[in-house]
């Protein structure tokens, strides 16, 4: 966090006020009905929001949904899952793998310094 978050978005990495997350929420971790598998913890409070948003950014619709069922994405708790669940994916398009998502990550990025 200490390195990544300056580097892919661009603020000091924010405290982490509380460590409570499954650490890798992402849709092949959620069933029908809502069940969440694979619990591992060990991430920032609202990691697992912030990875399902991320996983969702190429649909705003689906991406917008989630920042307003998880209202801990935007307060100042969230900010360091947000950065964090960030940097990790512009890591990847720095190494120049999965470019698609670059641009709403760079946004997302964008407004994590604001």
């Amino acid at each position: 966090m200490d390195r990544a978050i300056p580097e892919f978005v661009g603020i000091p990495a924010p405290a982490v006020t509380r460590w409570a997350a499954h650490s890798d929420l992402h849709w092949a971790n959620v069933t029908a009905p809502l069940r969440i598998l694979d619990w591992l913890g060990g991430a920032p409070e609202g990691f697992d929001a912030a990875t399902l948003y991320a996983y969702s950014l190429l649909q705003p619709d689906t991406a917008a949904r989630i920042r307003v069922a998880f209202p801990v994405l935007g307060s100042p708790a969230g900010l360091a899952a947000e950065a964090t669940m960030c940097a990790q994916p512009l890591q990847t398009v720095a190494r120049g793998d999965d470019l698609v998502p670059e641009g709403p990550l760079r946004n997302w990025a964008e407004g994590r310094r604001r």
